[in-house]
């Protein structure tokens, strides 16, 4: 509900969102991923911890752009991005072509490597793309889900060799590798420096080397795997039909597993089921020394049926596991999947939309009420155990960093999700602006970055924000991580070779210290990762908007100014003098806010 409140001393509209005092439905989420800071990996990407395991040609066989014949190497950490290497202009194939074949041996011991740095950052929970054997860089198109790829861990070939003695379907005869060995170890450190860890499940289709798919093809009807995939003919000589098949969104290369009116037939439910509980409890060991939970790709492409049951085998593993779907639809279509027999949560796309719209873009950006009443509806519609839960993203593998989202303002909106994501493709977009961020336009994800970390839910950052990375949508997105102490080309090239002005590419130390002060906050603070949430002025004239976050007697007062000018803030509240600024510890009773700013007050 909003109250209008007018002060003689302030010119503008105050808006006060009282917390919800409806029932509220019964809670379904896990206590620990409550408010929790998320920190999203792209393995293949994010650090080679070892270079004797880095992919080699053959290890590219099925995946896309599907050419494992050309000259190929493990591409330079540091190199300029669009500069197209010795080895990869023998081909006479684009960048783009390029961009895909490209591997940097990005591994599971470089994760390991770098825990301590994510610790330092503030990160308490960690969500990686998929860690299981495929072909691609990204590892959507799995050849099972029972094993980490060999090239992730210590001794690839060995692990090939191991894989071999198995039945795929007898889970008594599957063997641990070195790979899914390190990948316990990567669990294990990961808890015992007390965070928690998810990996990603893709259950909707799998790649075309995959092992149940792989008979289909060669034994047909034969196949014990026959009625796993959606086939549309078998091949017979006889009648000269083919082999057909459903690939998800009509690529081949990606077969669908098949769907009855239960959800995902008995044969690859069952596998799934298998796998699921290997990771969550290795070993039999206990689930403490499993991962703490799932994210699930597509979710949207598998039948809530399957979900359904899905969620009461996980739970009943682990009752406190936590389930995440990948969802980019409105309330409404998204809804089902969060009333507590499917999922605890989504990435919150809706989220980064909202957002986008008030501080990344200028001259098309949305009003402050907007903004709020926005996020009001986004916040109250599934419940307050979700809505802390829920990861709150401005970017991931399948989006425009936020360090080139705001280079692009007034463009196309976020929301337009289909749209925006190909206006946001260099490949699609020649205008698009896949430039280093001017320091105007880092102080808007500055902003970005406060608000992120201070609103309801659990903020979640995509690898490499933190450092100042940039990037246009997929393939751009994924560029390697960017290190302190590694020293890397300047980007000059243009995707077609030409050249521009360098731009320096370098860990960003400031960059980082705000994620990290600002993630200070909400662990300081129980208020900012658990408290309720007040709406205290939506100024349109000024794009001036405040906020509380209140637990007990402890209360966090936040201030964003969106506008250009300097703005004041005044509220009854700070005049009684009990509020400090959290940073310099001055009392403030009147809050001057710079253009792109933010200030931050505390009474506790």
């Amino acid at each position: 509900m909003f109250r209008r409140i007018l002060l003689s001393s302030l010119p503008a509209l105050l808006l006060s969102t009282s917390p919800v005092h409806a029932q509220q439905p019964p809670d379904h989420t896990p206590s620990w991923s409550k408010g929790t800071v998320w920190y999203q990996i792209f393995p293949e990407r994010f650090r080679n911890g070892d270079p004797a395991n880095d992919p080699k040609k053959e290890d590219l066989r099925g995946a896309y752009p599907f050419d494992d014949t050309s000259a190929f190497q493990i591409h330079p950490w540091t190199s300029d991005w669009y500069r197209l290497q010795p080895y990869e202009q023998e081909n006479k194939k684009d960048i783009y072509f390029n961009l895909q074949r490209r591997r940097y041996g990005g591994d599971i011991q470089g994760i390991i490597d770098k825990l301590d740095y994510l610790k330092a950052l503030g990160v308490e929970s960690i969500y990686s793309t998929p860690l299981f054997w495929s072909p691609s860089s990204h590892k959507y198109d799995a050849l099972m889900y029972h094993h980490i790829d060999p090239t992730f861990g210590p001794d690839p070939e060995g692990d090939k060799r191991l894989m071999a003695t198995e039945d795929p379907l007898r889970p008594e005869t599957w063997v641990w590798t070195k790979a899914d060995l390190l990948a316990l170890k990567l669990i294990d450190e990961v808890h015992r420096r007390g965070m928690r860890i998810i990996f990603d499940g893709v259950f909707n289709h799998v790649g075309i080397r995959n092992f149940a798919f792989q008979d289909l093809e060669k034994n047909q009807e034969r196949s014990p795997y026959k009625d796993w995939f959606i086939v549309q003919s078998f091949r017979d000589s006889a009648k000269g039909t083919p082999f057909r098949y459903k690939g998800w969104f009509g690529v081949r290369t990606l077969p669908e597993f098949r769907e009855d009116s239960t959800g995902i037939v008995a044969g690859p439910k069952q596998y799934i089921f298998n796998a699921t509980k290997r990771w969550m409890n290795p070993m039999n060991r206990g689930t403490k020394r499993g991962i703490d939970g799932w994210r699930l790709d597509v979710a949207y492409d598998v039948s809530h049926a399957f979900w359904k049951d899905w969620r009461r085998w996980v739970r009943s593993i682990n009752p406190e596991a936590y389930m995440t779907a990948e969802l980019v639809d409105p309330i409404e279509k998204t809804r089902p999947y969060l009333l507590g027999d499917e999922f605890d949560a989504t990435m919150n796309y809706n989220f980064a939309f909202i957002v986008h719209d008030f501080m990344v873009q200028d001259s098309l950006a949305s009003s402050a009420t907007t903004f709020d009443k926005r996020l009001r509806e986004l916040r109250e519609a599934f419940g307050r155990g979700v809505a802390l839960n829920m990861q709150n993203l401005m970017n991931s593998h399948d989006a425009t960093r936020i360090g080139s989202a705001v280079a692009n303002p007034d463009g196309l909106r976020f929301g337009d999700w289909g749209k925006y994501f190909n206006w946001s493709q260099k490949s699609n977009n020649k205008n698009y602006n896949a430039r280093k961020p001017t320091p105007e336009q880092v102080k808007k994800q500055k902003l970005v970055a406060a608000f992120q970390v201070l609103y309801t839910g659990s903020p979640m950052i995509y690898y490499g924000d933190e450092a100042g990375m940039w990037g246009a949508n997929d393939p751009d997105c994924r560029k390697p991580m960017v290190w302190t102490e590694l020293r890397y080309e300047p980007e000059t090239r243009n995707p077609d070779q030409s050249l521009h002005a360098p731009d320096t590419v370098a860990f960003n130390a400031d960059l980082f210290r705000w994620y990290q002060r600002f993630i200070g906050l909400r662990k300081k603070y129980r208020s900012i990762r658990l408290g309720d949430y007040q709406t205290l002025l939506a100024d349109d004239s000024r794009q001036l908007y405040a906020f509380s976050r209140t637990l007990g007697t402890e209360e966090v007062i936040v201030v964003i100014n969106r506008g250009t000018t300097d703005a004041s803030f005044r509220n009854v509240k700070l005049k009684t003098g009990k509020y400090r600024d959290v940073f310099t510890h001055a009392a403030t009773r009147v809050a001057t806010v710079p253009p792109m700013g933010i200030v931050v007050l505390a009474k506790k």
